[in-house]
């Protein structure tokens, strides 16, 4: 494989060099409390330490003191939890330095969960509890059993998506199992909630056959407005998700593939307005033809890319490769004009546009500088790239990936939340390709034309005009009675529901 790591050695304390070969990032974000000599030079002797081991300072607060001594906390990004060890070692090493605690501020995060259920309603007295359970509930459920439709506006199915998973696919780890997923399928909904306002609830399958996930989604749909299908692995993931789309009538969405592709046509529409050049114009590369990689192409075919090499374990996608599974063999016969059989960095050699969506480090610098004049890097491994994005820099004229800590972030949390807060306001039956059209558009458009630069091809995941951009353009696209209609402000009172006030009046 190529593109192996070149790890760049940094001195700690003039002592032996510590061998960095990721980016510190907030997610291995450790803090250290630390007691030192109370003089004037030990607080930068703690942080100078810290910087020459690789890691970042984020912040350093004094706790306690003594004529004596200072207690702080120090808090600093690392890469890996190895190098966080390598952080401590360094900074016990110096002299009247006593480090007390170390803590990893991401677990912490997770201790007892990230979500939690919390009601709408208050319970204070008998009253309210006889109209929000028994007896006054019957007449609700009575309703809704004469007039099924009415559950969209009075229980949680009007505003509640299922983040479904069988932890085949965890982020880039492979089969972790459903309870290693659930961390992840809790941040899903964290996100739903924060973004899009949409009440999101993870549901871990323990297992991973084809047919009991569709039969068990199957029966738990009642409740939802929407399935969130997330890191099922490939291909079972695209047969799950065509045999609910056919069974059930609400939207059904796999984020890893339709998220990623609608956040990358987002970006790449930006990226070529900088560089000038037509998507119809332009050869692309796409490094990983799993779930994510395989929705993008489909995407970039249907707007019209002027040519798509698919690459993945089995080398480039090609005519004539045999023993491909029925979403290669796909890729095979519609992507790839000249047949192209060679390695990746062959392959990226004179095109336009690098996407991936595989494997940490399979390129170098060099190999970016053999593409085509203005080239496009979107290197989207997380949470190493492909390439060095700084080295990229070097050669492309756009660079983005999926971490938060470089520029042209590409996360998918520009999307899901405001196409599903669209859906779920249209009363969407299905998710459909003009929705994932329309949604990469209403993204690019956030940024305005008059302010993208090679450093800004997408908006901020905390630009609160994204995630209503987004709803509006997808409930355009729905073409349904409710899409017509704008999205209540609030809860329906009793002039929004006559025909459940009528029904309600005759029953017991």
């Amino acid at each position: 494989m190529r593109g192996e790591e070149r790890p760049t050695p940094i001195s700690v304390d003039g002592g032996n060099p510590v061998a960095i070969t990721r980016l510190p990032s907030a997610g291995f974000s450790i803090t250290i409390r630390i007691s030192v000599p109370a003089d004037a030079s030990s607080i930068g002797r703690l942080t100078t330490s810290v910087g020459e081991a690789g890691a970042i300072v984020t912040a350093l607060d004094v706790v306690d003191s003594d004529p004596t001594h200072v207690l702080v906390d120090l808090t600093c990004d690392t890469a890996d939890a190895g190098h966080a060890d390598q952080v401590v070692d360094a900074l016990t090493a110096l002299d009247g330095v006593d480090v007390r605690k170390v803590s990893d501020r991401t677990f912490l995060l997770h201790l007892g969960g990230k979500i939690e259920v919390s009601s709408k309603v208050a319970l204070r007295n008998r009253d309210e509890l006889s109209r929000a359970y028994t007896p006054g509930v019957a007449r609700v459920c009575m309703a809704i059993a004469e007039n099924p439709a009415d559950a969209r506006r009075l229980t949680i199915k009007r505003n509640t998506v299922a983040v479904v998973s069988d932890g085949s696919a965890v982020l880039g780890l492979g089969n972790l199992g459903p309870a290693a997923s659930l961390p992840v399928m809790e941040g899903k909904a964290a996100l739903f909630k924060r973004f899009g306002g949409v009440d999101a609830w993870p549901v871990v399958l323990d297992t991973q056959d084809t047919d009991e996930i569709v039969a068990i989604v199957k029966a738990i749909a009642p409740a939802y407005g929407g399935i969130n299908l997330e890191d099922i692995a490939a291909p079972r993931c695209f047969e799950i998700e065509a045999r609910l789309r056919d069974a059930l009538d609400i939207p059904v969405f796999h984020d890893d593939q339709h998220g990623t592709a609608i956040c990358v046509l987002a970006a790449l529409t930006n990226a070529l307005r900088v560089v000038g050049k037509q998507l119809a114009d332009v050869r692309v590369v796409v490094s990983g033809a799993g779930a994510a990689g395989t929705a993008i192409m489909k995407l970039l075919l249907r707007q019209g890319v002027g040519d798509i090499i698919a690459y993945d374990r089995q080398g480039a996608l090609h005519r004539g490769l045999t023993g491909l599974n029925p979403a290669w063999q796909w890729l095979a016969e519609n992507t790839n004009k000249e047949n192209y059989s060679g390695d990746l960095a062959g392959a990226v050699r004179g095109t336009d546009v690098f996407i991936g969506v595989s494997a940490p480090n399979l390129l170098t610098g060099d190999d970016i500088a053999t593409m085509a004049k203005d080239a496009i890097v979107f290197a989207l491994a997380n949470p190493d790239p492909e390439v060095d994005p700084r080295e990229a820099r070097k050669h492309a004229a756009v660079v983005a990936t999926g971490r938060s800590d470089q520029p042209n972030q590409i996360n998918n949390v520009l999307a899901f939340p405001g196409v599903f807060r669209g859906m779920l306001d249209a009363h969407a039956e299905e998710f459909t390709e003009e929705m994932a059209i329309a949604a990469a558009r209403a993204i690019a458009d956030v940024v305005g034309e008059d302010k993208i630069n090679p450093t800004v091809i997408v908006p901020s995941v905390f630009d609160a005009r994204v995630a209503p951009a987004v709803a509006a353009a997808v409930r355009a696209a729905a073409q349904t009675p409710a899409a017509a209609v704008p999205p209540p402000a609030a809860d329906p009172g009793p002039a929004d529901l006559p025909e459940i006030a009528a029904t309600a009046s005759a029953t017991p």
